[in-house]
């Protein structure tokens, strides 16, 4: 079950956190994963860790904001591979302000990442996976793209576009072969959340039915289960992983 041997993915923003662990995880059901993000020394930690427990990956420095890079890494994996079956859209970033202080430069930045990115990476993506007649594309959005939150407009701008998006693009590849769907993860325990005070954290926990914050972990076997074909019949759905923190 799950087995992902002689399958090829490639993970964004795989340097560190959720991509991190979504990389180790694909790797260890037997794929090659192309690990990219922008940080070369941590990209490489990464590849000598997934090979070190005996998986196969490499790297590829990447800028998911430019339709160059992006190009340059599909052109990259198929040097190496010839074929692309699991593409992961992972990249993202916050810029918090509340509406009236946020800068353009905040919008726009991350806008460009968590959407645009996502955006050009299924574009590029999808013409070879159409020639292999399958494919299986994952979005990584957050249950603010759902819910909203006060002081991340952009964020959840972006966010909520990628599930119109992941909606949208299953519509004109289903009946090639190719999935596409979303996860929504809740509080993770990244580097992202780990400023937050232990009073605040408090606060969230009591939010969330389950009882704890989620880990990179949590959202990684998501990602394993839409990457393999046991999800063969799933397509355009968002699954909200987030220990039940938006029915609470």
């Amino acid at each position: 079950m799950f087995d992902l041997s002689n399958k090829v993915a490639i993970v964004t923003g795989a340097s560190k956190g959720i991509g991190k662990s979504i990389a180790f995880k694909l790797a260890d059901a037997g794929a090659h994963v192309v690990c990219a993000a922008r940080s070369i020394e941590s990209l490489k930690e990464v590849v000598i860790q997934i090979q070190s427990s005996k998986g196969s990956a490499s790297f590829k420095q990447c800028d998911v904001s430019s339709s160059k890079d992006i190009k340059e890494l599909i052109e990259f994996t198929f040097k190496k591979k010839n074929k692309l079956d699991i593409l992961v859209n992972n990249a993202g970033i916050t810029k918090d302000a509340l509406l009236m202080r946020m800068k353009d430069e905040y919008w726009d930045a991350v806008l460009n990442i968590n959407l645009k990115g996502a955006f050009y990476g299924m574009k590029y993506a999808i013409r070879p996976m159409i020639k292999n007649r399958i494919g299986r594309i994952i979005n990584v959005s957050s249950i603010v793209g759902l819910t909203g939150n006060a002081g991340q407009a952009n964020y959840a701008a972006s966010k909520s576009g990628l599930i119109g998006l992941t909606k949208s693009i299953a519509k004109e590849v289903a009946n090639r072969g190719i999935t596409v769907n979303c996860i929504a993860p809740g509080w993770i325990k990244t580097e992202m959340t780990k400023y937050i005070s232990s009073s605040s954290e408090d606060e969230f926990i009591k939010q969330i039915p389950i009882g704890r914050i989620g880990t990179p972990d949590d959202i990684a076997y998501t990602v394993l289960f839409l990457a393999s074909d046991e999800s063969k019949y799933i397509t355009g759905q968002t699954i909200t992983v987030d220990g039940g923190r938006t029915i609470n």
